[in-house]
C-alpha cells in the first residue's frame, strides 16, 4: 500500500495544495490575458472539464488590468505567471490573483523580490518556483541533469526562504522522464514543499497522453506529487480528462461512472459491436446520473463485456454490466449475479432502470 508524502499545506484562494489535501489538477489558457472574454470563455471550460487551479500568463503590467476583470468573472482559483519583472508581480496580487509563479533569481533587484514577498505574505498568496530544463542558466548550469535541476530550484527558494516566507510550490520539470522522476524523487527526499509535478514539451495526442501517463502516474504511485498538469499542445482541455484518469489509475480519485470493458476476441458474437454499445452506456449514463451522483457523493462501476465467460465472471467487482450472448441477446447482470436475457436493442433502457435502482438504494 502506497503512503502519500507528508507536505507542507499552502493555499491558492480556496484549493488546498499539499498537507493531506487530494492531488490538485492544473491548466493554463492560451490566449493573453488582455483578451479578457476569450480568458473568461476559456477559464469557464477548463474549469467545467476537471481544471481545479488555471495559470495565466502576464507579459506586462497592463496585463493585470484584464486579470482583475477576468477574476471578477469566474470562480476558479487562478495562478499568475510572470517572468523577470516584479512590479508586474505585484500588480497581479493588487489585482486579486490567487497564487503567483515567479523565478526569484530572476528578479536582479533584491528589494523587487523582498516587495514581491511582503506582498504575497499580506494577501496570503503562495509562490511557485518553477524551473524547466530549458530555462536552467546554461552558465551555472551547463548540463541538464537531475541534480542541476535541483539546485536550480533550491537557488530560488533559499532566496524566499532568506526573506522569512515559506508558502512555497515548487516544480522541476525536464521533456526527458527519467530526469524529472529523478529530480522529484531526490528533492522530495530532501525538503517538505509541495511538488508540481509534470512532464514538459511532452508533445500532444497519443504520445503526451502515454509519456505523460508513464511520468506521472510513477511520481504519485511512489506518494510524491502534490498539484500536477498534463502539458500538451494544442487545445488545454485536451488536457483534463488526461490527468483526471491518471489520478482514478493509481488511486487517488475514484470516478463518478467508471465503464470497464472487454477487448472482445473470438468468443463475442459478431453481431455485437461492443465499443459502440460501452460508448453508448457510459454517454447516456453520465449525460442522465453524473450530477446526481457528484451532488451525492457516490459512484457506480458499469461493465460492457464480449461474452458469458468475460461477463458475470470476471465482472463480478461491476455494479450492473451486460455481456454478450448469441443472436444479438445479451445477459443483464448486477452484483454478479444474472437477472435476465435481454435483446442488444434493450440494452441502455435496461441499464438505466438497474443504475437507477442502485443509486436510490444506495444514495437515497
Amino acid at each position: 500500500m502506497r503512503t502519500r508524502r507528508t507536505t507542507r499545506l499552502v493555499r491558492a484562494g480556496t484549493l488546498a495544495i499539499g498537507g493531506d489535501a487530494p492531488v490538485s489538477i492544473q491548466s493554463m489558457t492560451t490566449v493573453p490575458i488582455e483578451d479578457v472574454e476569450a480568458s473568461i470563455s476559456q477559464i469557464r471550460e477548463l474549469k467545467s472539464h476537471g481544471a481545479e487551479l488555471v495559470r495565466v500568463a502576464l507579459r506586462n503590467i497592463e496585463a493585470a488590468e484584464g486579470l482583475k476583470r477576468v477574476l471578477s468573472q469566474v470562480d476558479v482559483p487562478l495562478c499568475a505567471d510572470i517572468h523577470f519583472n516584479h512590479r508586474i508581480a505585484l500588480a497581479a496580487i493588487e489585482a486579486g490573483v490567487h497564487k503567483i509563479r515567479i523565478n526569484p533569481g530572476n528578479i536582479r533587484s533584491s528589494q523587487g523580490v523582498r516587495d514581491v514577498v511582503m506582498a504575497a505574505r499580506d494577501h496570503g498568496i503562495p509562490i511557485r518556483v518553477g524551473v524547466n530544463g530549458g530555462s536552467l542558466d546554461k552558465k551555472k548550469y551547463p548540463d541538464v541533469t537531475p541534480e542541476n535541476l535541483i539546485a536550480s530550484a533550491m537557488e530560488h527558494v533559499s532566496i524566499l526562504e532568506e526573506n522569512d516566507f515559506y508558502d512555497i510550490v515548487v516544480s522541476m520539470k525536464s521533456s526527458e522522464i527519467g530526469q524529472m522522476l529523478e529530480a522529484n524523487v531526490m528533492f522530495s527526499e530532501q525538503r517538505d514543499y509541495p511538488l508540481h509535478i509534470g512532464l514538459t514539451e511532452a508533445g500532444y495526442g497519443l504520445a503526451c497522453t502515454v509519456q505523460s501517463s508513464v511520468a506521472l502516474g510513477h511520481l504519485l504511485l511512489r506518494g510524491i506529487g502534490d498539484t500536477m498538469r498534463v502539458s500538451m499542445t494544442g487545445d488545454p482541455v485536451r488536457e483534463l480528462p488526461v490527468a483526471r484518469t491518471i489520478l482514478e489509475a493509481v488511486g487517488d480519485r475514484v470516478p463518478v461512472i467508471r465503464i470497464v470493458s472487454c477487448p472482445t476476441c473470438g468468443r463475442t458474437d459478431p453481431s455485437l459491436d461492443i465499443l459502440e454499445i460501452a460508448r453508448k452506456v457510459e454517454d447516456h449514463l453520465s449525460d442522465r446520473y453524473r450530477k446526481s451522483l457528484e451532488k451525492k457523493g457516490g459512484h457506480i462501476t458499469v461493465a460492457v463485456m464480449g461474452c458469458e465467460v468475460n461477463g458475470p465472471g470476471e465482472a463480478r467487482h461491476a455494479d450492473v454490466g451486460v455481456a454478450g450472448g448469441r443472436g444479438g441477446s445479451m445477459i443483464l447482470f448486477a452484483r454478479g449475479e444474472v437477472i435476465k436475457k435481454i435483446d442488444k436493442e434493450r440494452v441502455i433502457p435496461e441499464l438505466d432502470v438497474e443504475v437507477k435502482k442502485l443509486i436510490d438504494e444506495s444514495w437515497p
